[in-house]
């Protein structure tokens, strides 16, 4: 299953943004309050629970420069899966977005689909806001 979420434009340089996403502790920041609990970060990984008390694990696994950020699902996860973030240089901006890639049954892409839409679309929009506070 693979999902693209919408492309935000962050209103600072790739390297700031870069540098923040790169640290995974910052993604807490990211994540809808009310539907998350329980986030643990160090600056290679991540894991928190989402609604439904399913923990999801992050582990960074290969960092492109000012362009990309890989990470694949740790041991606490579900199901296998691989998230890259992409960004690319506005001069002065930044515009980037999230690639899902999840290897899910039919029957659970029915149920996780859109609430990861939902969730990769929120990250970006508060992405922008960070950077905008």
């Amino acid at each position: 299953m693979k999902i693209d979420s919408n492309k935000a434009i962050v209103n600072a340089p790739i390297e700031e943004v870069y540098m923040f996403l790169t640290n995974s502790e910052n993604l807490g920041q990211l994540l809808p309050k009310d539907e998350v609990k329980d986030f643990k970060g160090t600056e290679k990984d991540c894991s928190f629970k989402v609604q439904g008390g399913i923990t999801i694990s992050l582990i960074q696994s290969e960092l492109s420069e000012n362009k990309e950020i890989h990470m694949v699902s740790g041991e606490k996860s579900p199901f296998p899966f691989k998230l890259t973030v992409h960004l690319n240089d506005l001069e002065g901006k930044t515009e980037g977005h999230i690639a899902f890639d999840g290897e899910v049954n039919a029957f659970l892409k029915m149920m996780v689909k859109k609430p990861l839409t939902n969730l990769f679309n929120h990250m970006s929009s508060e992405l922008k806001e960070v950077f905008e506070s």
